[in-house]
């Protein structure tokens, strides 16, 4: 975004185009491959500090689910600033 920003040309965009954002589905499928990323991260972290992969999964199970909620709600406060758009 900030690098769009920095090589968008000097055009004025109109209020219509800054007001309306990304749609709620954006944000989930967003959402939803950040957090592929990030869970897998958890996992391989988990297993080395832990030694066994049933513990791991579980914390990237739960790691999954709560960050991408979070993440939506993240996204969705965002898109509803108008700062910087």
């Amino acid at each position: 975004m900030i690098a769009q920003m920095l090589l968008k040309s000097k055009e004025k965009s109109t209020y219509k185009e800054d007001s309306v954002g990304e749609k709620p589905i954006r944000s989930v499928a967003k959402a939803l491959s950040w957090r592929v990323i990030g869970t897998l991260d958890t996992l391989v972290v988990s297993y080395i500090l832990t030694g066994r992969i049933s513990v791991a999964a579980s914390i990237a199970s739960v790691d999954f689910l709560t960050k991408m909620i979070l993440y939506f709600f993240h996204e969705r406060i965002w898109n509803s600033i108008k700062w910087g758009k």
